[in-house]
């Protein structure tokens, strides 16, 4: 078994342990990016309908798209303890999953802040593939989304990350 986190590494607890939203006033402005994935499987017919523009909602993935950006807006709505963020730029990336089995949807955020754009960039991803099930239920109510994970983050106090695997 694990040995607990430190109370200091969970920056959303105060010393008493009680939940607050983090001061970040004090924090000097740096340019700060996010990318975050996520995948949707679905049946191979469903997935070519979606390719071929067939789909009987129509352009699925351009409506995911703007779901996708939409929700990175608006992640400190849905998020009790996001700070709103004046984003600079949403970009989001939907493709054919490596094996076939589905899409691939892959979403950045950046802003020049004093917090991080991770939620905005994961919550942009969640939302995106929630919306794609959405348009595509009908064909397919098994679809299954999974995967959802930050790739890569940059700027801030703790400096670049990036997933290894």
């Amino acid at each position: 078994m694990s040995e607990p986190l430190p109370s200091a590494a969970l920056t959303h607890l105060n010393a008493s342990g009680e939940v607050h939203m983090v001061e970040v006033g004090d924090r000097a402005p740096s340019r700060r990016e996010a990318r975050a994935e996520g995948l949707i499987c679905m049946l191979p017919e469903v997935l070519a309908l979606v390719l071929d523009g067939r789909a009987p909602k129509g352009d699925v993935l351009a409506v995911a798209r703007v779901a996708a950006i939409q929700a990175a807006k608006r992640t400190w709505e849905l998020i009790p303890l996001c700070h709103p963020i004046a984003l600079s730029g949403v970009e989001v990336a939907i493709e054919p999953s490596t094996d076939g089995s589905g899409l691939r949807l892959e979403a950045s955020a950046r802003t020049t802040g004093s917090t991080g754009v991770e939620m905005e960039a994961l919550t942009a991803v969640q939302v995106g593939l929630l919306t794609l099930y959405d348009m595509l239920k009908s064909a397919d109510p098994a679809m299954t989304i999974s995967g959802v994970r930050l790739l890569s983050k940059s700027g801030g106090r703790h400096g670049d990350w990036q997933r290894d695997d």
